[in-house]
């Protein structure tokens, strides 16, 4: 975690990686539209891919299919293929273009590209069950609008999930040991990378996902990363996610001339072993990448037992239109918070910390939350977190839908800090 980071999104070259082994259950396909199916094994190219035995072998003939509404593509389950997986096609809200694997064995995997293993350009896509390892750049990247990733696998890239497009959704997702650096020179102040998800688009939903390992060495800042990095993204709502030893949770900012407003991050969990990290780190007007406008944290349940850890950090100019926080549980061994100028908008929530620079709001405490344990964040029976909350309208948590606990619990009556209602 570094206050004076950049980010950067090169042209990349050629990568492969080694990866490890996840099997997720595929889901059922739209319907009332053709099938096609890809076995990298016993495929043929000049197949028509329209059956099981007659499947084509290579990501190609894909990527030139006309895809229509309601078609659905079947990647073989134990099949490898190197390149890219892209999808421009136009489905419908009713009859989206689904990918998904078929068969018995461990999940289809795409891997070695020179940029993005799966490019998706295109709209209403559902891609399910997919693998993508080792690629130079991104696992998924999105650069379309209304696509939906559920149950996919993203490991070994600098970033697991790119999303540059609007109103996607990423859920049910593994993204793991994405550990590398795009950029890792010393001086510059410019490395990046180690990205579980990068937003770069707006109004898209990251939920019930885990997130671990988002961490790797940097010249510049000795280690770096972060399980979710939004950068020129505005109104994305980040929600019921298990994060686990990445550098950071959630680190903000944007170029002069755009922004990353409205962000929210709700009913989180965030836990680490590592030896440093942070929860959240955002910037007012004096940082080269802020200000970052309307961050809202609510509902979060943090664990960072580690010396050099903090809380959350809002600097060079934070002010109430910075950052708000609500009902957070957040434990770390460092500092609680940090906060300059005229401070966040903070109240409702249980700290436990070796010191912190902030003013504590409305009944917020400094006291043991008692949680379950270090890797059960829910709250023992004596826990001061509970009906600790400050009552909130759905807006802080992005509507009326998202508005309950990791466990599914919905909100009634005074609320608990923290990700799980009792």
């Amino acid at each position: 975690m570094e206050s004076t980071r950049r980010w950067t999104v090169p042209v990349l070259t050629a990568f492969a990686a080694g990866g490890l082994l996840v099997v997720v259950p595929g889901a059922a396909g739209a319907g009332e539209g053709r099938a096609y199916y890809v076995d990298s094994r016993g495929g043929d190219d000049s197949a028509p891919g329209t059956s099981p035995a007659k499947a084509w072998r290579s990501l190609d003939n894909v990527n030139a299919a006309r895809l229509r509404p309601g078609d659905v593509v079947r990647l073989k389950r134990g099949g490898n293929w190197n390149g890219s997986l892209t999808l421009a096609a136009r489905g419908t809200a009713a009859k989206p273009v689904v990918v998904e694997p078929y068969g018995k064995g461990s999940t289809p995997r795409i891997s070695g590209a020179e940029e993005s293993c799966v490019v998706i350009s295109g709209s209403y896509l559902r891609v399910t069950g997919l693998r993508a390892s080792g690629c130079q750049w991104a696992g998924f990247e999105v650069t379309g609008d209304r696509n939906e990733l559920d149950g996919v696998l993203a490991d070994r890239n600098v970033s697991g999930i790119n999303i540059i497009g609007a109103h996607n959704v990423v859920k049910n997702s593994v993204l793991t040991r994405n550990d590398r650096m795009s950029v890792n020179d010393s001086g510059g102040d410019n490395d990046s990378g180690a990205f579980g998800v990068l937003l770069n688009g707006d109004d898209n939903v990251i939920t019930d996902n885990v997130i671990t390992g988002s961490y790797a060495a940097s010249q510049d800042y000795i280690t770096d990363g972060a399980a979710v990095e939004v950068f020129n993204g505005d109104r994305n709502l980040v929600t019921r996610n298990i994060a686990r030893d990445n550098e950071t949770f959630v680190e903000l900012g944007a170029e002069k001339g755009k922004t990353a407003t409205g962000n929210v991050f709700a009913y989180n969990v965030v836990t680490s072993s590592r030896k440093r990290g942070s929860f959240l780190v955002t910037r007012g007007p004096g940082h080269v990448v802020g200000p970052v406008i309307g961050t809202v944290a609510v509902q979060n349940s943090v664990y960072l037992p580690a010396r050099d850890t903090i809380g959350w950090s809002c600097h060079d100019g934070c002010s109430p239109g910075i950052l708000r926080l609500r009902n957070n549980v957040i434990v770390v061994g460092g500092q609680m918070g940090y906060e300059d100028g005229k401070g966040a908008d903070e109240g409702g929530s249980v700290y436990q910390g070796r010191s912190r620079k902030f003013k504590l709001g409305p009944k917020s405490v400094v006291a043991d939350p008692r949680f379950r344990s270090h890797d059960d964040l829910r709250l023992g029976p004596a826990s001061p977190a509970r009906g600790r909350g400050l009552k909130l309208d759905p807006s802080w948590y992005g509507g009326a839908a998202p508005a309950h606990d990791l466990a599914g619990n919905s909100l009634s009556g005074t609320p608990d800090a923290g990700a799980y209602q009792n």
